[in-house]
């Protein structure tokens, strides 16, 4: 039986894969490493350009493709890339996104607000939009990023934990909209253990980077074939 986590002959597209050691370059490399060609989506040029040399003097496959995602002509560039250079779409990975804002709500601004919707939940939308027709042909996967924060709500992240329970509920109306046609699941992790969050909060309880790939390759892989509108919460060492 074919192994459901080779990725040879698959395109995958990731988002936010700029920042090295960071969640969106971990989990590109982890389905470069499988055998995936990748499609590589971030606003900053210059890094996504590095990041597909780096991951091409590795033996993988990369093309960037860099511009603000929160346009729909950038969003839909980026699937002409993978169609274009490849001649399919198999994943989408949208991983581009985060906490920007932190802190009570009578402190935040407008300018807050509408990032931290924009980066989750527009991003998310434009691009699952852009790809539904060529992941249609290849009857392929949509996996989303929302956040433990979903489950467990934590002051002072309103605007975060509302961006990311935007993102969930995103998943599961598409996943219905398109059922038989695109599969849409979401991870919902919790603290990713990465360079910037230990410089930040300490070496404390994470959740591993290699534990959260795992789990996104599985939604994106022929194993979870009869797996749609499904948010899987990944607590890590919060169990």
């Amino acid at each position: 039986m074919k192994d459901p986590f080779d990725f040879k002959g698959k395109v995958v597209l990731v988002t936010g894969v700029a920042r090295p050691g960071q969640i969106g370059h971990g989990v590109a490399k982890a389905f470069g490493e499988a055998g995936a060609k990748l499609v590589l989506a971030d606003l900053n040029a210059v890094a996504v350009a590095e990041r597909a040399r780096e991951f091409a003097a590795a033996g993988m496959i990369a093309e960037p493709a860099a511009g603000d995602l929160t346009d729909p002509d950038v969003a839909a560039h980026a699937i002409e890339v993978a169609e274009k250079k490849f001649g399919r779409l198999d994943a989408l990975i949208n991983v581009a996104g985060g906490l920007t804002t932190y802190g009570p709500v009578d402190k935040a601004t407008l300018k807050d607000f509408d990032r931290e919707i924009n980066i989750n939940i527009k991003i998310a939308f434009l691009m699952s939009r852009a790809a539904a027709p060529a992941l249609t042909k290849t009857k392929g996967a949509i996996v989303n990023f929302s956040s433990l924060a979903l489950f467990r709500p934590m002051a002072p992240m309103a605007i975060y934990s509302a961006a990311k329970a935007g993102v969930a509920a995103l998943t599961w109306s598409l996943a219905k909209e398109w059922l038989g046609q695109v599969r849409v699941n979401a991870v919902a992790p919790t603290t990713v253990r990465t360079p910037d969050n230990v410089a930040s909060m300490g070496d404390g309880k994470f959740l591993e980077l290699e534990q959260l790939t795992n789990a996104v390759m599985f939604l994106a892989s022929d194993a979870s074939s009869a797996i749609t509108g499904h948010v899987l919460p990944l607590a890590g060492p919060e169990l």
